[in-house]
């Protein structure tokens, strides 16, 4: 807000012109004093102007990072319980492969296979995926290599053996499959 004492002195009865000045010069420096005044208003409200559209701009921009970063969060937020419930997971494919094995077992492989399912279907629900490894071009970023075999039925650097199953939640890695890569006969 403009003081009123601050533009008191500007006025023509209030200017000292030491009696050389006209009327008219007397007139016109206070009317060009408070043309500067206005200038240097209009652009210090211009630069606040700016100033709020930035800061809106930057608060807008929060709002959609902290809604994405809030979804990310709520979508691996079971990270987690399925990395545990994969040692689970795999506890019972190992119990599935040696009820096969043996004799008399059919009723009790096929239980097990049936919650195996179910065990499945639910973490598939939740963005639980498996990654295909077996016969697939080794790639670091989805398969841990943990031996080399060598063998002439496979090309070199593919997954011949899977030794533990890799997942994927919602897209992004959990677990990367344990495998065997194929290497070069000697």
């Amino acid at each position: 807000m403009v003081e009123k004492d601050k533009y008191e002195s500007l006025l023509p009865e209030n200017v000292d012109n030491g009696g050389d000045t006209s009327d008219a010069d007397v007139a016109a420096r206070p009317s060009a004093d408070l043309q500067r005044e206005i200038e240097t208003l209009k652009k210090e409200r211009e630069e606040l102007y700016d100033r709020v559209l930035r800061k809106q701009a930057e608060f807008e921009n929060y709002k959609k990072r902290m809604d994405r970063e809030k979804s990310d969060f709520m979508q691996f937020a079971s990270a987690e319980l399925m990395k545990e419930i994969l040692n689970a997971l795999d506890s019972f494919e190992l119990a599935l492969k040696n009820a096969s094995t043996q004799a008399g077992g059919q009723n009790m492989l096929r239980g097990f296979e049936l919650i195996y399912k179910q065990l499945q279907d639910t973490l598939l629900r939740f963005g639980l995926k498996p990654i295909e490894a077996k016969g697939k071009k080794f790639d670091p970023h989805f398969h841990q290599a943990v031996s080399t075999q060598p063998t002439d039925e496979a090309e070199e650097n593919t997954v011949v053996e899977e030794m533990r199953k890799g997942y994927l939640l919602n897209g992004r890695l959990l677990r990367p499959a344990m495998v065997a890569v194929a290497a070069k006969k000697d």
